[in-house]
């Protein structure tokens, strides 16, 4: 990075404490955030670099860091609690993330525990084990896990995380790029056998907005996160419904702020001052940066 660049990216990430002083906040409650073993991420850095498949543009990443500095980043920003958002492509995965999971939140007391799980055999009793350890999130990404979140054999997970009251983010929508089981049919399904499931739709489900806006009014457990809606990056290519503003005004106790920290291709503070573009007012954008995450996560 040349020294103009940097310093225009030391400038933008000086606004985001700016943002929330601004809102009388103490910080920040970001709900998705990416800590992984380190050949995890860095697998996962090649393929946006690639610009791979299931990204389908260039896509750099802005804050490619070693994990202790990331870690100071998101300090120095104000964020009070955040996640190890995991997630397996693949069976025999999942376990191993969720080791690797409970140790970096033993070590990282603002890190939410985060943990995961895969369409396979003992799954649901290593979801157990999870919750009985102190999961307090999971993560399930549908799009890069290329299955249906209906799978017969992943009914007894959601009926533990319904049980359990744990919430769990989920890319279901076809954001990026379209895969088999996106979109919201297939997560609807999971939510006619579990309507008390407490579900964080990531990225808003983009494209699908106004979709899975409907699935959040008909479930009081459904909550979506901001995770690159807005932004500059985003609207060019999946821009969010105007008309739709006032339906996200509504269900403003349900919308938490989520970043994809680090993997995302412009500054950290672009993310929140998109969120005031909206113009839904102060007392909204408090709940979604804070109140909401502080109070569903007890932080």
């Amino acid at each position: 990075m040349d020294a103009v660049a940097a310093a225009g990216e030391a400038e933008g990430d000086a606004r985001v404490g700016e943002f929330w002083r601004g809102l009388g906040l103490p910080g920040l409650v970001d709900v998705h955030t990416h800590f992984m073993p380190e050949r995890v991420m860095a697998k996962v850095w090649a393929y946006f670099d690639a610009a791979g498949p299931l990204v389908g543009r260039p896509w750099p990443i802005a804050y490619r860091y070693e994990e202790d500095e990331r870690l100071a980043v998101l300090r120095e920003f104000g964020v009070r609690a955040f996640t190890s958002m995991i997630y397996p492509h693949k069976p025999g995965m999942a376990r191993w993330l969720n080791g690797w999971a409970a140790e970096f939140a033993a070590r990282t007391p603002d890190c939410l525990r985060t943990a995961t799980f895969f369409p396979e055999d003992g799954a649901a009793d290593y979801v157990r084990g999870e919750l009985a350890g102190g999961a307090r999130i999971f993560k399930a990404h549908v799009q890069v896990g290329g299955y249906d979140p209906a799978d017969e054999a992943l009914d007894a997970v959601w009926g533990a995380l319904a049980e359990a009251r744990v919430p769990v983010v989920v890319h279901c929508g076809s954001g990026p790029v379209p895969a088999k089981h996106t979109g919201p049919e297939p997560i609807a399904r999971v939510l006619a056998r579990h309507p008390r499931l407490r579900l964080i739709v990531a990225h808003l489900g983009m494209p699908e907005y106004t979709d899975f806006l409907d699935l959040a009014e008909r479930y009081p457990g459904v909550h979506l996160d901001t995770t690159m809606a807005f932004t500059d990056f985003v609207e060019r290519a999946a821009p969010f419904p105007r008309a739709e503003r006032g339906r996200l005004a509504d269900l403003g106790d349900r919308v938490l702020f989520g970043s994809d920290f680090p993997n995302i291709p412009y500054g950290y503070a672009h993310a929140l001052e998109v969120l005031a573009r909206l113009e839904l007012g102060d007392a909204w954008l408090r709940g979604v940066c804070y109140g909401n995450g502080a109070r569903l996560f007890g932080v």
